[in-house]
């Protein structure tokens, strides 16, 4: 199994939860953040907490977190026109897209990772995109990261690997996952230190975590948390299925 991986990493749940995917599977495991002039920009400030977090609370992976890069992308934020980079409300667009699209970031973060991993000598590119609980970003879509692998792994002449594990999980089950791989102290760092709203409130305590509750990340976010909860509640529920009897 290839052993060294880079995670895009933004502060945010999916990313948070992508990390842990990520020590859990490979050996070494180094992050990669961006600053492209995002509104919610106090979720750089929770990467560093949360990777504190990690190296001081979770032996099992705290010596395989390697090196954190930081890179300077504010040129996104100088040829977009989006309510992620500018002062305006958030609303659906005509073709059905919200205004919190930012044409081509996710395309541009993978290839300028995929430039330090090859420097770096990693082979596997992990990022939180998902198809499912997502406000349908095109550069989200499997089929767009599919080939892209492609077209990284011909431009650097090297087999780059990009794995997106939360592709077909809705927001419950990403919810379920941090569970599953880090137990119930990873679901607390996710809810406290984790940032999803796209106004970068961190003033409003929710069940979930911190945000403004009205906007689309916060709406996605609130809805998988309720449902993990109650899932969570059912399962506790429930007694365990008697064992047949011997005759």
């Amino acid at each position: 199994m290839t052993s060294r991986a880079l995670v895009l990493f933004s502060g945010g749940q999916d990313s948070t939860t992508c990390l842990a995917w990520a020590l859990n599977r490979y050996g070494h495991v180094e992050t990669i953040g961006f600053d492209y002039g995002q509104r919610h920009r106090v979720e750089l400030e929770c990467r560093q907490t949360v990777l504190q977090a990690l190296r001081d609370d979770f032996p099992q992976w705290a010596g395989k977190l390697g090196e954190d890069h930081m890179l300077d992308m504010s040129v996104l934020g100088h040829i977009s026109d989006t309510a992620l980079t500018q002062d305006k409300a958030i609303e659906f667009e005509q073709g059905g897209l919200p205004n919190t699209f930012v044409p081509g970031r996710n395309l541009m973060f993978f290839n300028f990772a995929a430039a330090v991993a090859w420097r770096r000598g990693l082979e596997v590119l992990v990022g939180g995109m998902c198809e499912t609980d997502y406000s349908g970003y095109p550069d989200c879509r499997d089929n767009t990261l599919k080939a892209l692998q492609v077209a990284l792994s011909l431009g650097l002449d090297a087999r780059m690997v990009i794995e997106t594990p939360l592709m077909w999980l809705d927001k419950r089950e990403t919810w379920q996952l941090a569970r599953t791989l880090g137990g119930e102290a990873l679901v607390q760092l996710v809810r406290e230190s984790t940032h999803t709203c796209y106004m970068g409130d961190r003033s409003h305590r929710h069940a979930w975590g911190y945000g403004c509750g009205e906007c689309p990340a916060c709406a996605l976010r609130a809805s998988g948390h309720a449902a993990f909860v109650s899932s969570a509640a059912s399962d506790t529920a429930t007694p365990p299925a008697a064992e047949p009897s011997a005759h």
